[in-house]
């Protein structure tokens, strides 16, 4: 019997099976930043252990930088505090650091990528939920808490429950204006906030062939999102073309021995899966949420849903969110005015995300009404995109132009809404809370439409502002 690439990268990492029915599973790569680390190394401390492996670390700064003000000490007394913290943390233990003067620094899910950490075949772990992202490249990686980030700095190993694989087949073209963050998306609102729990979601059909890794990051990044432990997707020509040359790649003869392996990794033809999803790419169109968690969106050319359209267990949900929105059921989400844009974060503020809403931006002016903001998701991507002059287009259109981190995604750091903002946001959650204001409200959507919506002040179709031919080729 043929065997998933999950059940393959897991059979090489297990170390035991524990009493408790759980894998120990040694982790092939740990990343670490500012806000999950300090108590696992105040823990590791008191325990009087060290670092087991410091070579398999990485560490950077990300989520409580500001992007506007970078220089040193911070002006947020406690984000200084957690810089020192982690800095003082590599220097004892010799953990790589990109800090905020190392051109190499960034979110912590765009620089594993760029570096040539993140690899086919790793188990990968880190004290952030979107750590999902790196299964892009047919690794199996998760997140973690503060006290398992202890475990695997002690031990190089985490109690892992084994998981089921679904597989999701999307099969069909993307129609122009229709991007990765819209299918995962939709694939969320078709399988829930909690469908993929205990899942592992292997993503697979034509369209994902077809996707670039940075696309592919995209979905892997949110399928934590749709309850998913783990989400990625087979290694492939696309997948070891974007790794060879990187810094922390195999080099030479090394490489193509590792090539071979990491082909022979991809789920078997005849591998068994607990559930298969199929879907149609074509009949995707741009998706927004409308709600308070991710699951809750529609097409661009849909209407809210009521209470009373929805399934028993799903009213009070539906009715808390419309409440909290200050929504009502019926209303097209298209015409929704806001007041800040946001392009950036792990799950799009990569040079392709860049490139899409510089597309947009170029030429036109963003509304007179909205804040906008682009943040690059690494110093690399800053840099890529200045040279590129995407700065100048989206300075000259009225975007703010910042510096790398995760900027308004969780807001621990300056960039937050003001009260009952509305901000239209290329980022991955939209709870209540999630960027700064305890009554402020987020719109997930593609950078595309965020750049459409900064420009025309509401929620629009990107689709009318793209090219006919485009449109219709």
């Amino acid at each position: 019997m043929g065997q998933t690439l999950l059940q393959k990268v897991w059979d090489r990492h297990a170390v035991r099976t524990l009493p408790t029915g759980q894998t120990q599973l040694f982790i092939g790569l740990h990343l670490i930043h500012e806000v999950t680390s300090p108590q696992a190394f105040d823990m590791i401390r008191m325990r009087g252990d060290r670092v087991a492996f410091p070579d398999r670390t990485f560490a950077t700064v990300d989520h409580i930088v500001p992007t506007l003000n970078q220089r040193r000490p911070f002006l947020d007394v406690l984000a200084e505090e957690m810089m020192c913290a982690l800095e003082k943390n590599c220097r004892e233990f010799g953990i790589p650091l990109y800090d905020i003067d190392n051109p190499g620094q960034g979110i912590v899910h765009v620089i594993g990528p760029e570096l040539g950490l993140t690899q086919p075949g790793m188990t990968i772990a880190c004290g952030d939920s979107h750590t999902s992202t790196h299964g892009a490249f047919g690794a199996i990686a998760f997140g973690i808490g503060t006290s398992q980030v202890r475990d695997v700095l002690a031990s190089q190993c985490l109690a892992m429950e084994p998981l089921k694989v679904r597989r999701i087949t999307v099969n069909g073209s993307l129609r122009p204006g229709v991007f990765a963050k819209d299918v995962i998306l939709d694939i969320i609102r078709r399988l829930g906030v909690k469908g993929g729990t205990g899942y592992a979601y292997e993503y697979g059909g034509d369209a994902f062939d077809r996707m670039t890794m940075e696309e592919r990051m995209t979905v892997c990044n949110m399928s934590i999102e749709g309850a998913a432990r783990v989400g990625y997707v087979n290694p492939d020509e696309t997948t070891f073309k974007y790794v060879e040359g990187r810094a922390f790649a195999p080099k030479g003869a090394d490489f193509a021995k590792a090539r071979s392996w990491w082909k022979s990794l991809a789920s078997d033809s005849n591998a068994t899966y607990d559930d298969v999803v199929l879907m149609d790419a074509g009949a995707i169109e741009p998706t927004v949420t409308w709600g308070i968690n991710p699951g809750q969106s529609v097409g661009i050319t849909e209407k809210l849903p009521s209470p009373g359209d929805v399934g028993a267990s799903d009213k009070a949900s539906v009715a808390e969110a419309l409440e909290f929105m200050s929504f009502r059921g019926g209303m097209p989400i298209a015409g929704t005015k806001i007041d800040v844009a946001f392009i950036g974060s792990c799950t799009n503020g990569r040079i392709s995300d860049l490139r899409e809403a510089a597309r947009l931006a170029k030429g036109r002016r963003v509304a007179s009404n909205v804040k906008a903001l682009v943040v690059p998701g690494s110093q690399s991507v800053r840099k890529l995109a200045e040279q590129e002059g995407l700065d100048k287009i989206f300075m000259e259109a009225g975007f703010e132009w910042r510096g790398a981190g995760c900027s308004m995604c969780l807001a621990m750091n300056p960039d937050q809404l003001q009260g009952r903002q509305i901000c239209a946001s290329s980022s991955n959650r939209n709870f209540k809370g999630r960027q700064g204001s305890p009554t402020g409200r987020t719109l997930l959507m593609s950078p595309a439409m965020v750049a459409a919506a900064a420009i025309a002040g509401e929620v629009v179709d990107v689709r009318k502002m793209l090219d006919r031919e485009e449109v219709h080729a």
